[in-house]
């Protein structure tokens, strides 16, 4: 998970070397990353395979995206998906408005007699002049960049066929082009990061293109470490107790358990407000950056509150002596 982000390094900078390298690399972003996951983002620079990451909303996918991209000195793109998203949104489109007045001024000029001279406008009107480059097609463009396909679940999965031809080749076919122009190739292939929440399942066309990391919630000990870098200044205890209290909330029967966003939201309330422990009505009254629907605070609004926050504050029961 990030915490504060570093002065930017110089453009193109080269792949870390060993996972500890990337371990150190994500560190130096602020993201608290364990092993396995440092190990998998590592795996995917070094054979250049685009990175599928998938987990709950709030475990910091998106973030290693952002934390690459500032880190290696490249260009983020981000392609934010939702639903009906299309190729002309993600890819490409042209610029109708300049290709008819392109064909006018030819018109005007009397550039189109004869078939010579209507083949040319034609070979003429689908340049890369008229071509308005979206995400997928800017990432394959210009100086090396990161891909973030952020959110793939939200599209719809007939458009995830549009994905492969760039995921397997870092390419992408653009028909009118004609075949000397087209498709179009990354001269540095882009590092591709794909992010899901899991509210529908991804096609296995894509999965197998890519290495695949789950991010899981954080243990106490790596949460309270995302909370020393992102909500510096916060009491020792109280952090203990924040870390506590949302560990508690995801073993609970919540619509929607709160991610590490929300436990930096709530611990940064809390700063705000000068708190130095939980006590209940605090918590009943910051509930808000914490939670996102009304039935989850009312379920957690009063008594159980006031249960968790005793539970949070009680001191460890000593080890049974051997």
């Amino acid at each position: 998970m990030p915490a504060s982000s570093p002065a930017s390094p110089p453009p193109g900078s080269a792949l870390p070397g060993s996972v500890a390298e990337t371990e150190r690399l994500l560190a130096l972003g602020g993201y608290v990353a364990d092993r396995a996951l440092a190990t998998t983002v590592h795996l995917a620079l070094v054979m250049g395979r685009p990175l599928f990451l998938e987990g709950e909303p709030g475990t910091g996918k998106t973030e290693i995206a952002k934390v690459l991209a500032s880190g290696l000195g490249r260009r983020l793109v981000r392609l934010q998906c939702y639903d009906g998203l299309d190729l002309q949104a993600a890819a490409y489109e042209w610029n109708h408005a300049r290709q008819l007045m392109a064909i006018r001024l030819a018109e005007a000029a009397g550039e189109t007699q004869g078939e010579a001279g209507r083949a040319r406008l034609e070979a003429g009107i689908y340049d890369r002049r008229y071509l308005q480059e979206r995400p997928l097609l800017a990432a394959l463009s210009g100086p090396p960049a990161v891909l973030l396909i952020d959110e793939l679940d939200r599209a719809d999965e007939p458009f995830e066929a549009f994905l492969l031809e760039i995921l397997a080749d870092f390419q992408l076919s653009i028909p009118e082009l004609g075949p000397e122009h087209s498709p179009v190739r990354a001269e540095t292939p882009p590092i591709v990061v794909l992010t899901s929440n899991r509210t529908r399942e991804v096609h296995d066309a894509i999965r197998r293109r890519c290495l695949y990391h789950w991010v899981d919630y954080p243990d106490a000990l790596r949460e309270r470490a995302i909370l020393a870098s992102r909500a510096p200044g916060l009491p020792e205890a109280l952090s203990a107790q924040v870390v506590a209290f949302v560990q508690k909330l995801r073993g609970g029967d919540f619509f929607k358990l709160p991610g590490v966003a929300e436990t930096i939201d709530w611990a940064n309330a809390l700063r705000a407000l000068d708190a130095t422990e939980l006590e209940p009505v605090l918590v009943d009254e910051t509930l808000g950056a914490l939670l996102k629907y009304q039935d989850d605070i009312a379920k957690l609004r009063g008594a159980e509150t006031a249960r968790l926050v005793e539970a949070v504050k009680q001191p460890p029961a000593p080890a049974m002596p051997f």
